[in-house]
């Protein structure tokens, strides 16, 4: 385990599809500039004690391979996978005391309802929402994993109905993060609409909509950065006029004006603090 620093550590939310160092022409070079690599880089390189949570799963052996073959070829040098079906497990002592040690959690993707299901309010994740506030902790998370970081997570709602009010089906998350509010697939997907509606129901949060092998970097729990090869949306209800949705039956239309909207690629920033863009001058790109 890092020294604890007093320093906040970092989430890193995937909008899923990430390379795990199998594509044969990956977009970005996968040892560089690919999202495992800034995983790694963010914690303590090719020495960082990784450990993967897929409890959100159904494949769990198989997604665990991915990312030890994704993990081994950036030479990471600890490797470790655990799929969690009831929280008396992930409470054992032996088990704690590998999350107390590791650099990085990832959780992975699958369905988002059954990380709070399994693992909400344990010890465990009592733990880690403790380091991340006080250590150098890494906490990844790709699709379900990256929706379950926020207070307020998207559990459910069909895209092409996201516009009436109930379409979205919303529940508790881990919490890491109080202010945003995260979806994943976004741009494949077409899920403009579920997360225009979430933010409606949370205007206190920023909406972000991760398209896939592509995550964003959140430091100080205020600056984020975006990473990978797609984009990021930035949904900012701060500049909202007018929303109707307290006051709406369900199934009913929505409206909500004034929202602003920022589309964000590799390399841009977005301040949590001061609701303010910082984009890299053309032609130019994050290393």
């Amino acid at each position: 385990m890092g020294s604890v620093t007093g320093k906040q550590g970092v989430l890193i939310p995937i909008g899923g599809g990430e390379d795990r160092g199998e594509e044969l022409e990956p977009v970005l070079p996968f040892e560089t500039k690919g999202v495992l690599k800034h995983i790694l880089t963010e914690a303590n390189g090719v020495d960082s004690k990784v450990v993967l949570i897929t409890t959100a799963s159904k494949i769990p052996m198989e997604v665990a391979q991915q990312y030890r073959h994704g993990f081994n070829r950036l030479k990471c040098r600890s490797f470790k996978h655990y799929h969690f079906i009831d929280k008396t497990t992930c409470d054992e002592p032996e088990v704690m005391k590998d999350f107390e040690e590791a650099d990085v959690v990832m959780f992975s993707g699958g369905n988002q309802s059954r990380l709070p299901r399994f693992l909400g309010k344990s010890a465990l994740i009592a733990m880690l929402a403790e380091r991340y506030k006080n250590d150098s902790l890494v906490i990844a998370g790709t699709s379900a994993g990256a929706m379950a970081m926020s207070k307020y997570m998207i559990a459910g709602g069909s895209a092409s109905e996201a516009f009436y009010k109930g379409a979205v089906k919303t529940g508790q998350g881990f919490g890491l993060i109080a202010n945003l509010i995260i979806d994943t697939h976004f741009v494949r997907r077409g899920r403009f609409g579920r997360l225009a509606e979430a933010v409606a129901k949370y205007p206190q949060c920023v909406g972000i909509g991760l398209a896939e092998d592509t995550g964003v970097v959140i430091k100080d729990g205020q600056d984020i950065r975006v990473i990978g090869s797609g984009m990021t949306i930035v949904m900012d209800p701060r500049t909202v006029t007018h929303n109707n949705h307290k006051i709406l039956k369900e199934g009913t239309l929505l409206s909500m004006t004034g929202l602003t909207v920022h589309l964000l690629s590799n390399g841009d920033r977005f301040s949590l603090a001061e609701h303010a863009t910082k984009v890299l001058p053309m032609g130019e790109s994050y290393i």
